[in-house]
């Protein structure tokens, strides 16, 4: 991949996400909301070539961390002088040039997080515009950048939202894409997804992942088309509702995102509660099985030009946490479902419209292996069971 290449702009079909010249784009996205800010420049190449190899594209990150933007760095500076955006302090953000200037030589795309709801009082209608401008300047040279910012869900928040997307379009001259990721949770960006600045939409369940399958199909039926992007849901380790997330918990998470035609990003917990525990939570098994995820997905014909359809079970859909989901290509030639738990499904097999002879395949979710379970016609109805030792299972069905 060439570096001038990088540049993300969103694809034809407005659902996905493209380099320059038109390759599509898996967005695979980490939280590491203090990689500017907590971590020696050897422990950021150790997350970033970590990352690299699992196949993650994307990693968001917090300008000045997680908090108000008053908080030192690792090195004992501050990003303004005296608590001031107007002030941006040379020495804090010369760490950040290094960091995107690394990402960008691994080709990992740096979503930094321009504004949080917690700096209202710091970054105001008055200094928005200017603050913005300057990074988007700063930046401006820099393909792998998309920006994003995080108010509250609320209309209050709008005007210095926009006044913060203005900046940003004067300073790299509308070069980079924006976004905007709504905080607190249970929320979506489309709140304003008629604002024509807002490239992509963001959406937030947080701790109720089981929203995430109905607050992606909201945002994936509005008008104009716009992507969206799970960004932020349970992070593996955490505590939800008295249960630790999982590894399976993760999984189910990235396949409900993408098969309700979004794109979906991971978080461990750790990376921002205890960033010194970094040998702990850097390869937790679930930052392994989002990269098999995205290897699953991108071996389909034309991933990019999927179709999310949940007539395809004519049983056993399921619901909730135990939601079972599907999608079709857009060409007719595959189905794929992930059944979410150790469960039978009946599937509607002429949802496969090319050819008349279909393949069925089982993938582990843990590891990518697949296992052949047989040829049939593309006609009435057929029944699955998950293999018996499998928390959840990934069918694939395609035409041969």
């Amino acid at each position: 991949m060439s570096l001038n290449n990088m540049l993300i702009r969103i694809s034809p079909n407005k659902r996905c996400f493209v380099y320059k010249d038109g390759t599509p784009f898996f967005w695979l996205g980490d939280t590491q909301w203090e990689l500017f800010r907590l971590f020696s420049m050897d422990d950021v190449e150790t997350i970033l070539e970590n990352r690299k190899n699992k196949g993650f594209t994307a990693i968001q990150i917090m300008f000045t961390g997680v908090g108000d933007g008053t908080k030192p760095n690792i090195d004992g500076q501050t990003p303004w002088i005296n608590n001031d955006p107007a002030k941006p302090n040379e020495a804090y953000f010369k760490r950040v040039d290094q960091v995107i200037e690394l990402a960008l030589k691994k080709g990992i795309i740096i979503v930094p997080g321009v504004f949080h709801q917690l700096q209202v009082s710091l970054i105001t209608l008055n200094n928005a515009r200017n603050y913005a401008k300057w990074l988007a300047q700063r930046y401006k040279d820099f393909p792998n950048i998309i920006w994003s910012m995080y108010p509250k869900a609320e209309m209050g928040y709008l005007p210095v939202v926009r006044e913060l997307a203005i900046g940003l379009q004067d300073g790299d001259e509308g070069l980079h894409l924006i976004s905007v990721h709504p905080d607190p949770s249970v929320t979506s960006s489309s709140f304003i997804h008629s604002e024509s600045w807002l490239a992509f939409n963001i959406i937030q369940p947080w701790l109720y992942h089981e929203r995430i399958y109905q607050m992606v199909t909201y945002d994936y039926n509005l008008v104009p088309t716009k992507p969206t992007v799970m960004a932020e849901a349970g992070y593996e380790g955490a505590g939800f509702r008295k249960k630790i997330q999982n590894p399976h918990d993760i999984r189910k998470q990235a396949y409900w995102s993408y098969l309700a035609g979004g794109h979906h990003s991971y978080g461990n917990d750790k990376n921002y509660t205890d960033p010194s525990s970094l040998k702990t939570w850097i390869d937790s098994p679930g930052s392994f099985h989002v990269g098999v995820y995205k290897d699953i997905i991108t071996s389909c014909n034309e991933w990019w030009n999927w179709i999310p359809d949940q007539s395809i079970f004519a049983d056993g859909e399921n619901s909730g946490l135990d939601l079972n989901v599907s999608a079709r290509s857009a060409n007719g030639d595959w189905i794929m479902a992930y059944l979410s738990t150790n469960t039978s499904v009946s599937i509607r097999m002429d949802q496969i419209t090319a050819g008349t002879k279909i393949q069925a395949i089982w993938i582990n979710p843990i590891n990518g292996e697949r296992t052949l379970i047989g040829e049939y016609e593309n006609t009435d109805i057929q029944s699955f069971k998950t293999p018996d030792d499998w928390d959840d299972a990934v069918l694939l069905l395609k035409s041969i």
